[in-house]
């Protein structure tokens, strides 16, 4: 990664938090995503992960703290302040843990239904079937197929989407929601339920993700091969606080980050070796 673009400041988290209920399921989490970057989100279950990820994505609101994005353009977005569908259309896109895919539509369809949002057409335009909609048209159809074919999915556009086996359906998840051509993709145990040959597939299609769409991910994901072996930077949680941030090398001897997954009897032989 450049300088340059390590540079840019693309989305800072200041001190988040949330209750539900009197529970505190995120206590003054504080995170900093630069433009390009490859950043892991790990930590026990129940740790607080995908609650960051749905302040983070505009499906909960933050109790305390505020989110600001910086768009394409360089504008400046609280995201406390804006529906999911709001920051998809600033540059903020994810995926989910369970697959949502829209399982009885076509594959070609899962992602044309992310471009409307990019459309600029006038309802006349689209009532009366007029050239600029049907430019518009061709335009969407032309980058649907382009992004299948990134994929390697593009043969099977016609198919429907719950027919495609668990790996491809992944991969349209993840086409689907670069559709939009987002600024930050945020992937929520993107591995979760695949074997060993498709998570090897799947990390490499997370670094060519990276690399052709020029994107900054932030992915939640418990498999710590996968994690270890592609994120830059890594954000430990454990009852909703961060306890530790750093490299893969930093991480993978942090004493406090052994604790919370092995127990402390683990991090004590640990620390006496």
């Amino acid at each position: 990664m450049s300088e340059e673009n390590r540079k840019k400041l693309i989305l800072q988290a200041s001190d988040i938090s949330i209750v539900f209920g009197g529970l505190r399921a995120v206590s003054d989490f504080n995170a900093e995503l630069y433009q390009g970057e490859l950043v892991g989100l790990i930590g026990p279950n129940g740790a607080g992960k995908t609650t960051v990820f749905n302040m983070l994505s505009g499906v909960y609101t933050p109790t305390e703290g505020e989110i600001t994005f910086w768009d394409r353009n360089n504008r400046v977005h609280v995201v406390n302040k804006k529906t999911p569908a709001q920051l998809n259309k600033i540059g903020i896109a994810r995926t989910f843990q369970n697959i949502r895919l829209f399982g009885n539509l076509t594959v070609a369809d899962n992602v044309r239904i992310a471009l409307h949002s990019r459309r600029r057409v006038h309802p006349w335009d689209v009532l009366f079937r007029l050239p600029a909609f049907r430019r518009d048209e061709a335009a969407m159809s032309l980058r649907v197929h382009h992004l299948l074919k990134l994929f390697g999915i593009d043969g099977k556009s016609l198919e429907l989407a719950k027919n495609l086996p668990y790996g491809e359906q992944r991969k349209l998840e993840i086409a689907r929601a670069l559709a939009a051509n987002p600024t930050l993709l945020l992937l929520d145990e993107p591995a979760a339920g695949m074997n060993p040959q498709e998570t090897k597939e799947l990390t490499d299609l997370i670094a060519f993700v990276r690399r052709e769409f020029n994107v900054t991910i932030l992915l939640i994901e418990h498999d710590m091969n996968l994690v270890m072996g592609i994120c830059e930077r890594i954000l430990v949680l454990d009852y909703g606080h961060v306890i530790a941030s750093g490299t893969p090398e930093e991480i993978r001897s942090n004493p406090q980050v052994i604790k919370a997954y092995l127990g402390a009897d683990a991090a004590a032989e640990m620390e006496g070796k």
